[in-house]
């Protein structure tokens, strides 16, 4: 297995009292699939993705990618937030290549693989552009070809699409779905949408809060290509709306 969090805990105190953000969470996770962390605010998704990525610590249990126990961020990972992280001071093309600075790569060889992929996320032409100049949208497309250029093994993605309106947050899953199939990246989806998991994920971890555990792990078999008003895809959200109405309290298998 490729991703594996065993018995991950992880408490914080908050106003006087201790927080439970991680309740014994495992999961397994393979190279290439495309997960969504699904679930209400306070239900640890955040958290999760921060300790697989590496920014948090966790009280008890590990995190584990590609049998190595992870205990800080990788250069062989990146993370993609819902604010851009653009600096004002650089074009589009210096932002992309801002990675490949730190990896020392000769500047000719920069510029080749930041229009490659600012052709991927349909940038090209923008080079010259500065993010004040850029719609919401762009700007986070920036920031994804930024995270691209550097050929990172595993993208993890904070509700990357939460602040844009909806046609532009609708047109930007399609690309990111795209991308990760013509790709073929691991990718760590928080999003708390259940259509927008639906459309972009292989799996979709349906987290719930206080304390913060795993709910169930549904498989979407919809395939490659996905229609938002399908009788497929709304059978699949329909299931897992179903799935948050659901009384108990424990861990179960859910298959659709």
């Amino acid at each position: 297995m490729y991703i594996q969090v065993k018995n991950a805990c992880k408490h914080f105190k908050q106003d006087g009292r201790e927080f439970t953000a991680l309740d014994n969470v495992s999961l397994d996770i393979e190279k290439g699939e495309f997960i969504c962390l699904l679930g209400p605010s306070g239900c640890g998704k955040s958290t999760l993705l921060n300790a697989m990525a590496g920014f948090e610590k966790l009280n008890s249990g590990t995190v584990e990618i590609d049998s190595r126990q992870v205990s800080a961020p990788s250069i062989n990972n990146i993370t993609i937030f819902q604010n851009y992280g653009l600096l004002p001071w650089r074009n589009v093309i210096k932002n992309v290549e801002l990675g490949l600075e730190s990896k020392k790569i000769p500047g000719e060889q920069r510029a080749e693989t930041a229009k490659k992929y600012l052709k991927l996320v349909g940038l090209e032409g923008y080079e010259k552009r500065y993010p004040r100049q850029l719609s919401g949208g762009q700007q986070q497309r920036v920031a994804i070809a930024r995270g691209l250029a550097v050929d990172p093994d595993i993208i993890f993605m904070d509700e990357p699409f939460g602040a844009l309106d909806a046609i532009t947050r609708m047109k930007l899953q399609e690309d990111i779905l795209g991308i990760s199939r013509e790709e073929k990246k691991t990718i760590i989806f928080v999003t708390h949408d259940i259509e927008e998991a639906v459309f972009l994920a292989d799996r979709i971890v349906v987290m719930m809060a206080d304390p913060g555990r795993i709910k169930s792990v549904v498989k979407v078999p919809l395939g490659k290509h996905r229609d938002r008003t399908g009788r497929d895809f709304l059978y699949v959200r329909d299931k897992i709306f179903e799935l948050f109405n659901m009384k108990t309290e424990e861990y179960i298998e859910y298959y659709i």
